[in-house]
């Protein structure tokens, strides 16, 4: 018993496939066995046999798929924060980058403002005007 315990934790280990063939191995190792000992009929055996390894291999499916079902709610589940997270991080981005082109105009607009300021000619004070005249 607690070699076939081994061997399953093995087996669950090893891709879909090889737990199959190792069913297959072990259906006719009791194949073997069952024909040893005189069965009370070859068509019981037969039957008998057949159910046990349909049995096994539609329970490995299952047990595949449900896996596999398993493993992909765990995906969708990280795709939808990762979502989440990229969506966040946009929001944020787009935020500064509005923030950033508000500064630039408003820098533009001083240095504008500035460079007018010092390309206007200077007035001449009042008292220079009067005089002239």
């Amino acid at each position: 018993m607690a070699f076939r315990k081994m061997r399953n934790t093995v087996e669950e280990d090893q891709p879909a496939g090889t737990k199959v063939e190792g069913e297959i191995r072990e259906f006719v190792q009791s194949d073997v066995v069952g024909i040893r000992r005189q069965p009370e009929s070859d068509s019981e055996l037969v039957a008998s046999n057949v159910n046990q390894l349909l049995q096994r291999v539609a329970g490995t499916s299952v047990q595949e798929i449900d896996r596999l079902i398993t493993e992909m709610q765990i995906l969708r589940d990280a795709l939808h924060s990762e979502a989440a997270r990229v969506q966040r991080e946009i929001v944020q981005y787009s935020t500064l980058t509005q923030a950033a082109l508000q500064s630039t105009k408003i820098i533009a607009e001083s240095l504008t403002q500035l460079k007018k300021a010092l390309d206007a000619p200077a007035l001449p004070d009042l008292k220079d005007r009067s005089v002239a005249s």
